[in-house]
């Protein structure tokens, strides 16, 4: 059971990590190319089919996170899954707080000022994500075996 758990936590969060490099080096970048006519449109059907792929992956990451305080091995110290808790609840504030009104903002037309506060801003989850990526490879390696196996099952 803790396995599974561990592996859909590794998976959302790194496709998390993965997708927040893209947004931050490709995707946000270039909402400046778009265009101010077809921008309003453009920006809200953005945000309907990046909530479609984002919120299944974030709650997710969320749920196994936060289980993960109370199902895992003596491997692995409360300290990292406490520490994996508060880093995920970085990625939600900054996201509640900076990138929602900043893209709610963009909803209404582009604005220069708002566009370069939603890239910069973005760098905190960027960074964030990366972390939280790292944490969960560095959670895998306490599990595995000395031959590189995972355990059939790990029981706290």
């Amino acid at each position: 059971m803790f396995t599974m758990l561990l592996m859909l936590h590794l998976v959302s969060t790194l496709a998390m990590a993965g997708l927040i490099w893209f947004v931050q080096v490709v995707h946000y970048p270039l909402f400046a190319q778009v265009g101010r006519d077809g921008f309003k449109q453009y920006e809200q059907s953005h945000r309907r089919l990046t909530t479609i792929v984002v919120a299944p992956l974030m709650l997710t990451e969320a749920a196994t996170a936060m289980m993960l305080l109370w199902l895992r091995p003596d491997s692995i110290p409360f300290s990292a899954a406490s520490s994996g808790v508060a880093l995920v609840g970085v990625l939600w504030a900054s996201t509640f707080f900076w990138q929602v009104p900043a893209h709610e903002r963009l909803s209404q037309s582009f604005d220069t000022a708002t566009h370069r506060r939603l890239v910069r801003s973005n760098w905190l989850r960027t960074v964030v994500w990366t972390v939280r990526g790292l944490l969960a490879c560095w959670m895998i390696l306490q599990i595995v075996s000395a031959d590189g196996s995972l355990p059939p099952a790990v029981v706290p």
